[in-house]
């Protein structure tokens, strides 16, 4: 049993986080911090709490969250996360960060989409945490940046074409559409309901922050530069982040090859489902769940491939992943706790 904390536990990815963790038999939960909810139960700020736990958020340095636990999860906005996490790292005590400072190696570049990064001595330390492509190196890590929503699932849907250099690389096209969850829980006029109910728009195009942990990891897998064309989009939806994919292919194949690509790179994955002819991705289907479920079309005429993802933004993009990657820091079954079957309907 590993004593667990989730710094900044107040937000949709700390709840989300909290609702795995409170199932989880390997980990108990003693510290979550928010400054805006000291000393509220943390029932009182997420009735479906109710009964599960009756902890209160503290407000916390990280040293003396860094006393009480073996694991943190850093559930704070881009920028704090940098200032807390050499504290845990420095005391021994393992950590997840969900922001984004830890998930570009280039600390310049970083900057030019962030912010000055004021420890970026620890980038060397950070491993990507996306299991299906950095397993055994985050077994050993104690600091993994866990990978954005976005991203997640854009490159689970062209590692397989990538590694197996099928497609041209110049013309990737990532059309992304996303519930308003991954917005937040601050209040902001654009995730408004009434800015939100029956629209659909686009959103900073060619300026999302997620563009460049995009193309880094592209770039890994492709064993050369790539700069995709990235296009999010906000739906009228809670949960969930469909994302369909373009390719120009450079082989000449069949779509049981690129089929059978897929199954063989994901054939012994947990959280990935490969979907066969005819059949689509939904994010009804992955909604609550922690898999990125993948379907693939072949339009020969025109030589492409069309790749479509789907999984639920706060828990294969954020903390179901997160607890996937917790599992094999600490040498528990990757999958423990994280047994989630969609909320369909």
């Amino acid at each position: 049993m590993i004593k667990v904390g989730i710094y900044g536990a107040s937000g949709y990815t700390g709840q989300e986080l909290l609702k795995i963790l409170v199932r989880h038999p390997e980990a108990e939960v003693v510290a979550l911090t928010s400054r805006k909810y000291t000393g509220m139960p943390v029932s009182d700020v997420y009735p479906a709490f109710t009964g599960l736990t009756k902890q209160s958020y503290i407000d916390a340095s990280a040293d003396e969250v860094a006393s009480r636990c073996d694991m943190v999860f850093l559930a704070v906005p881009h920028g704090q996360a940098m200032e807390v996490a050499p504290r845990f790292v420095q005391q021994g005590v393992k950590v997840v960060d969900l922001s984004a400072d830890y998930r570009l190696r280039d600390v310049a570049v970083y900057e030019e989409w962030y912010r000055p990064h004021t420890s970026a001595e620890f980038l060397s330390q950070a491993i990507y945490g996306m299991p299906e492509l950095y397993r055994s190196e985050i077994k050993d890590a104690t600091l993994v940046a866990n990978p954005g929503c976005y991203p997640t699932g854009a490159i689970l849907g062209l590692a397989p074409a990538l590694r197996g250099n099928v497609i041209d690389t110049a013309s990737i096209i990532i059309d992304s559409k996303s519930g308003v969850s991954g917005a937040g829980r601050e209040a902001q006029v654009g995730t408004l309901f009434c800015e939100v109910n029956e629209g659909f728009k686009a959103y900073k195009i060619g300026a999302h922050r997620h563009t460049p942990e995009i193309d880094q990891e592209l770039s890994s897998l492709a064993g050369g530069e790539v700069s995709a064309s990235f296009v999010p989009h906000l739906v009228p939806a809670n949960r969930g982040i469909l994302s369909t994919i373009y390719a120009r292919l450079t082989a000449d194949i069949s779509y049981t090859d690129v089929l059978e690509m897929y199954q063989s790179f994901y054939g012994e994955e947990p959280f990935v489902r490969v979907y066969g002819d005819g059949m689509y991705p939904n994010i009804a289907y992955v909604k609550g769940s922690n898999y990125c479920d993948i379907g693939l079309v072949l339009d020969a005429k025109k030589r492409r491939v069309i790749i479509i993802t789907a999984i639920d933004n706060l828990v294969k993009g954020a903390a179901g992943q997160a607890v996937q990657n917790m599992n094999l820091m600490c040498g528990f079954p990757e999958d423990m706790g994280l047994q989630l079957v969609s909320l369909f309907p």
